[in-house]
């Protein structure tokens, strides 16, 4: 039988799946106010006063604190994200926004990233509210807007333009909680560090013409070509961050691999034998700096059959390991592209560096005690995501920030993050269950 707060949290996150807040990353999309509505709405018996920011029409986020009994106590921030990345429907078993209960699982986009623990986070909060609960220090509740396509209409405009609102000591938010290694003594993730993300848009440039004389023509969209297989045959070397012994040994391999894994000489040909996709997919972008081509645009004029293209943009997304920054973006893009290199023009569109928290912290060991709690052998391990957050914002701003959450222990690591921004995306029951109660634990252990 399902506890009652675990079917608000079930409900609850019915509700925003199926709201639709998908951001394509063009500033009329995302339509996050329909969450921040239905968060206001769903935590208003609290009497707490919310504050609803919304920079751009249709993008808004929601704060909501309880506040703390001692103005010198840290204060914490549940954050959220309310938008979803585009789904091809297609592809799916059940609708994307529907947000189906089948078997144990609540299915639809969102479900994994994030809105799962956006959720349950506001379900502790209320609960929190509710029972007349009194922190030492503030409880922040932040459901923001923006985070899959960079946060411009989100947090960075939050921290930009409103950052008193939304300050805190540390910050919970996604994505950690997975459980490897052996089952007696289980590693969960705690995602303390993310990959810095470097978008660029490459603009190539040729000579328009009529596409029935094609001979030696300045074709852009040919160049282009060109550009976008010599980015995809670049191999980067290896480089290890301070974090890697741990992924690794929370792996749960032999010695042999392991080996193999911290080997800098190594670890290409061993990753190379495995097959795709899997956990090589992971572990290559834990160890490398990665460029993924991902979108072609005939640039400001429409792509026509009949007319020679005398632009072509290209989007690429670089994830750079920790201690890269933009001159070193620049110089792998001229060893992947060569002579090609002075084909192209290099805008930025992102270009924030990797971040990290430290793990000898309060927070740290209330996650501890509070992971104890259902799992007394559980090992929390230290992490670091390839993908990007908000929480890289919060650490600019000084917070501690950590990825967290408690997953069941029947949810295979590798499935779950094929359901990040993949079809069928869905989450357990259990899950659910277990975060809920994580955020109730670990704010009564640092703020009670």
């Amino acid at each position: 039988m399902t506890d009652a707060l675990t079917a608000e949290t079930i409900e609850l996150l019915q509700q925003m799946i199926r709201n639709r807040c998908v951001n394509d990353g063009t500033a009329e999309s995302g339509y996050e106010t329909r969450n921040a509505d239905l968060l206001r709405s769903f935590l208003g018996s609290t009497g707490l006063d919310f504050q609803q920011f919304e920079p751009t029409a249709g993008r808004a986020s929601l704060v909501a604190r309880i506040e703390g009994s001692d103005p010198s106590a840290p204060s914490l921030c549940l954050m959220g994200h309310t938008d979803v990345v585009p789904v091809n429907e297609g592809g799916w078993s059940r609708d994307p926004f529907g947000g189906e209960l089948v078997d144990g699982e609540v299915w639809g986009r969102g479900a994994v990233d994030m809105l799962n623990l956006t959720a349950s986070m506001a379900v502790a909060f209320r609960h929190l509210a509710s029972g007349g609960f009194r922190p030492r220090g503030d409880l922040i509740y932040f459901a923001v807007a923006d985070e899959e396509s960079g946060s411009a209409h989100g947090m960075q405009w939050m921290a930009d333009h409103e950052a008193d609102a939304i300050r805190a000591d540390y910050v919970l938010t996604e994505e950690g909680g997975l459980h490897s290694g052996p089952k007696d003594q289980p590693y969960i993730s705690i995602n303390v560090g993310e990959k810095g993300v470097a978008w660029r848009r490459l603009r190539v440039r040729g000579t328009p013409g009529h596409g029935s004389m094609p001979y030696k023509s300045d074709n852009a969209l040919m160049t282009a070509a060109a550009v976008i297989q010599r980015i995809g045959d670049y191999r980067p070397a290896p480089r290890f961050h301070e974090l890697w012994a741990s992924t690794v040994d929370s792996l749960g391999v032999d010695e042999a691999t392991k080996r193999s894994l911290l080997d800098e000489g190594h670890i290409d040909d061993f990753l190379d034998a495995l097959p795709a996709p899997g956990l090589g997919t992971l572990l290559h972008s834990c160890t490398h700096t990665t460029f993924s081509c991902n979108t072609v645009t005939g640039g400001p004029a429409r792509m026509k059959t009949n007319i020679i293209p005398d632009c072509v943009e290209i989007g690429v997304d670089v994830r750079t390991l920790p201690g890269e920054g933009h001159d070193d973006v620049t110089a792998h893009l001229k060893a992947a592209l060569g002579d090609l290199y002075d084909k192209v023009d290099v805008e930025v569109i992102m270009d924030d560096p990797a971040s990290m928290s430290r793990v000898d912290s309060p927070l740290w060991s209330s996650l501890e005690r509070a992971i104890a709690k259902p799992f007394p052998t559980a090992r929390p391990t230290p992490q670091l995501v390839v993908g990007f957050t908000d929480s890289r914002i919060y650490r600019q701003m000084g917070a501690i920030a950590y990825g967290s959450g408690l997953f069941s222990p029947e949810v295979e690591p590798a499935e779950f993050g094929r359901r990040f921004h993949g079809n069928d995306e869905r989450i357990d029951v259990e899950s659910l269950r277990l975060t809920t109660q994580l955020w109730l634990d670990v704010v009564r252990d640092l703020l009670g």
